[in-house]
């Protein structure tokens, strides 16, 4: 069986044909999937439930020359959606586990990961990549990708951007049943900040953003509200418990402590100022372990 009937049968039929969704410069050929094994080079923004799937899919569709660069470690709590990982990988980096396991399964692609913010990387850095696959959980990552990807367009005497200097970038999200995905053709199409008005404000976080690498005032507000008040107030119940009950009793509460994460203590209320002021302290405090700026009382009050 021929290649072009084996393995890439199903790229070859979006190769080999035009049609009404690419570019008028598209020009079908037999060489074009050589020249993306060869000459393409990827790099994929995020390792978490979207950056799985691109590195998957990428690597199943014929890139052999895949970056992926991801700044957290994997974390129980990803295990139901994030495949690649498995339960003794929990506290290892993303980047290099998912980058080992495609390599494992898919012969012939290279995945290189950086485990890093994105924000260590300088431009030279980004500038080596032909395209840029975006599985973020924020938009203040995203801007940052977009610029980067900005920085880079160049315009001839006309005024059109030059075709070598564009820096494709294909942008997914999901939060709940709701996700979009696009392509966005910096000097071509509207960049991401041209259309962030369209982002609701963002009012959830994922837990492992806030318990381990916050990057944002509201990331330490959170914290404190919905990880920091539970924590203070369960301990206090149960030391409570452990005080006046007998060593029997006391070991039993553990256990229901640790298996159920029992809250009895008191509920947070925002019309507060007592509860207000203290998770304003904490996210301050917060804040300043991680140098992050921004933390304000009137903020503490919008989250």
């Amino acid at each position: 069986m021929g290649e072009s009937t084996g393995r890439w049968r199903d790229l070859d039929k979006l190769l080999l044909r035009p049609g009404n969704i690419v570019s008028p410069n598209f020009e079908p050929g037999t060489e074009l999937r050589d020249d993306l094994q060869t000459y393409a080079r990827v790099l994929v923004v995020g390792a978490g439930g979207l950056g799985c799937e691109l590195l998957k899919d990428l690597a199943l569709s014929g890139f052999r020359n895949i970056d992926v660069i991801d700044m957290d470690r994997i974390e129980v709590s990803n295990l139901n959606r994030q495949f690649l990982f498995r339960l003794q990988d929990v506290g290892k980096p993303k980047a290099d586990v998912a980058a080992m396991r495609v390599m494992e399964r898919v012969s012939g692609v290279n995945i290189i990961p950086h485990f890093c913010r994105i924000e260590d990387k300088d431009l030279d850095f980004y500038s080596n990549f032909t395209i840029i696959a975006l599985g973020l959980d924020s938009i203040e990552a995203r801007s940052y990708i977009n610029g980067v990807a900005c920085s880079f367009l160049e315009y001839d005497s006309d005024d059109n951007p030059c075709e070598e200097t564009i820096k494709p970038m294909v942008d997914g999200g999901t939060e709940g049943f709701k996700g979009h995905a696009r392509v966005i053709l910096p000097g071509k199409t509207p960049c991401f900040e041209c259309t962030i008005w369209l982002f609701p404000p963002q009012v959830k976080f994922p837990l492992c953003t806030l318990a381990e690498t916050p990057r944002t005032a509201a990331h330490c507000i959170e914290y404190a509200h919905l990880i920091k008040w539970d924590e203070v107030t369960t301990k206090s119940s149960f030391q409570f418990c452990f005080c006046h009950s007998s060593s029997a009793c006391s070991h039993m509460l553990l256990i229901m402590y640790i298996l159920f994460q029992v809250h009895s203590g008191k509920s947070f209320d925002a019309d507060d100022p007592e509860h207000m002021q203290w998770v304003y302290s904490e996210a301050v405090k917060r804040a300043e372990l991680f140098g992050i700026p921004g933390v304000t009382y009137s903020l503490t009050q919008v989250y």
